[in-house]
């Protein structure tokens, strides 16, 4: 028996950074919203013991519980898709705050360039450079910097974001609202060789604020202690910009919002009388199994991209992507991150096990188009950048090529070198092909007999290539910086999910101005349901050089207008 609810103007599927963002702005606006949080509550006062590395770095205490739900994987559509059956390369977040609990804090703005990526791209180096009969899909998002700007803005002031502008980034309408945090000796070694070498560098955009901050909507956020227990981690001290002390405290403020949390939403609920229209969410308390229809006027989905892709799918709303015919929208353009760097030996010590999640200074000489690619095989680049985030001493064990994995001189080179290497890298973006997607698994299902997402993903040649031109850069930076000896990465061949890489996955319900080509429009409305809005990385058409956080953000508070506006008009958004 499902119990159906008071009808709400607004409900949310998820009360992470995207959730909060919405309930905020249309709670602030009159409108009443319900969040649905699968997870539970936390706050700040859950984490005044949180120094624990094992428990929450090894052991993922903040991340979903992948024995109830998880994703199946394969490089490529001829192999058997087997389940993701522990954290691995990236980590999902649970409960209150989602990912934007235990993330760094590492807060760029994608480039003028990802927006319109495709006709830039064109226009300076002729359409043949797309590559399009080699497979891959680039296309513009259907919104330029110039209009997300004023957005990146709104979300950088209510995050209080600490940085110093961006000389090869786009135009800003103000400075960052804190300055930049404090430089180390190894981020001034970065400096100097950056500077020597004719980079432009600057320090991180940081959301671990430099100075205590009180945001627009009048909630307080600390001033960092540089701890280095950001990553994986809570912050004890509400230094950390995260939903739970921005806004999700905000819109509860208004006594508009209310936050309904064991709550896992299994379907939207389409209108049977008006076939562009949903009429709320079905969910099933997670602690007593019960199972509920909250209807709503608007219905807003804000959980982590493969949530909002499996949600559209099992609802069957919009048409699955094929491979084969390439038609459909709903799971193209998944996208993921490389990563090409060094690591430098050095025999001065420095104090790495302290730091913060983006205490760093970067350069994008070789990001976007910033830099010619007339003769290169690949389009796009990614921020170089050395980062003190705190090495943690039970993953931190770097050692020099031969050395053994375990054993007296694994032990020896590991505590040697503890605070005596440094590593420069560059985070690339990963642009679109045909053969990458999010679909069904018609085999694996979750904890509610609900099909798998089954991701199936391939690094490309495009990929391989970015890569190793920005690992020799790394090395060459990481020479100017002094390093006795340099270990560069292995260019990789396939995509391995095992390891830990980044959090940092995009596309499946992409925007853009052409139905025939998105899921989204460029306020985030379903193409096919104009009170259905779908918020998130999975937006983004490729993956940009760049933590896709504030990018993430900026959409959240264009998409929050949209929603405002749908409720007042009651129409399809322009």
């Amino acid at each position: 028996m499902v119990t159906e609810l008071d009808k709400v103007d607004v409900v949310t599927v998820g009360v992470g950074w995207t959730g909060g963002i919405i309930a905020a702005e249309a709670a602030k606006a009159g409108l009443n919203v319900m969040g649905l949080e699968r997870g539970h509550e936390r706050g700040t006062e859950d984490y005044q013991n949180v120094h624990d590395e094992y428990k929450y770095a090894i052991r993922y205490e903040l991340m979903q519980n992948m024995s109830k739900e998880t994703i199946t994987f394969r490089n490529t559509r001829d192999q058997r898709a087997l389940p993701m059956r522990e954290m691995g390369s990236f980590l999902l977040g649970d409960n209150l705050g989602g990912a934007g609990t235990h993330w760094n804090g590492q807060t760029w703005r994608f480039l003028p360039y990802d927006f319109e990526i495709r006709s830039m791209t064109e226009e300076k180096y002729g359409e043949e450079k797309l590559k399009d009969d080699e497979g891959y899909r680039i296309q513009n998002w259907g919104i330029t910097y110039d209009e997300l700007e004023p957005y990146f803005d709104k979300f950088e002031k209510t995050a209080g974001i600490s940085g110093e502008p961006n000389p090869l980034g786009g135009d800003r309408s103000d400075d960052y609202p804190t300055p930049p945090m404090i430089k180390t000796r190894s981020l001034k070694m970065f400096e100097e060789a950056a500077n020597s070498m004719g980079y432009s560098p600057i320090m991180m955009p940081s959301a671990n604020l430099s100075e205590a901050y009180e945001n627009p909507d009048g909630q307080s956020i600390q001033a960092c202690q540089y701890c280095a227990f950001c990553e994986r981690f809570g912050c004890e001290y509400g230094a950390k910009s995260s939903p739970e002390v921005t806004v999700i405290p905000a819109a509860r403020e208004t006594g508009n919002f209310e936050v309904r949390p064991h709550s896992n939403v299994v379907e939207v609920m389409k209108d049977e009388d008006d076939d562009s229209k949903v009429t709320g969410v079905r969910f099933i308390d997670t602690q007593t199994g019960e199972e509920f229809f909250q209807p709503a006027d608007v219905v807003v989905l804000t959980s982590y991209l493969f949530n909002n892709y499996k949600l559209l799918r099992v609802s069957e709303i919009g048409e699955q992507y094929d491979p084969e015919t390439e038609e459909g929208t709903l799971g193209r353009n998944y996208c993921y991150q490389i990563f090409g760097g060094a690591v430098g030996f050095f025999d001065e010590q420095f104090n790495t096990f302290m730091g913060a999640g983006a205490l760093g200074m970067a350069f994008d000489d070789f990001n976007g188009d910033n830099y010619d690619h007339s003769d290169l095989d690949f389009l796009h680049g990614g921020n170089m950048a050395i980062t003190q985030t705190g090495a943690r001493p039970i993953a931190t064990n770097t050692t020099r090529e031969g050395t053994p994995s375990w054993g007296a001189e694994f032990k020896k080179e590991s505590i040697e070198n503890y605070t005596r290497t440094l590593r420069v890298q560059a985070q690339c973006a990963t642009l679109p092909h045909k053969n990458n997607y999010l679909d069904l698994d018609e085999e694996y299902t979750d904890a509610y007999d609900i099909p798998l997402v089954q991701l199936t993903y391939n690094f490309t040649d495009q990929d391989r290539s970015v890569q190793k031109y920005t690992i020799d850069r790394a090395a060459e930076v990481m020479e100017e910086m002094g390093a006795n000896e340099i270990k560069k990465d292995t260019v990789v061949e396939d995509y391995d999910i095992v390891p830990y890489q980044s959090t940092h996955n995009t596309g499946g319900t992409v925007m853009g101005d052409d139905p025939e080509k998105s899921v989204v429009n460029n306020y985030l409305q379903h193409w096919d349901r104009d009170n259905l809005f779908v918020v998130g990385a999975g937006n983004f058409a490729h993956n940009g050089g760049y933590n896709p956080t504030a990018t993430v953000g900026a959409l959240a508070y264009r998409c929050a207008e949209g929603v405002i506006e749908y409720a007042e008009d009651n129409r399809r958004l322009e």
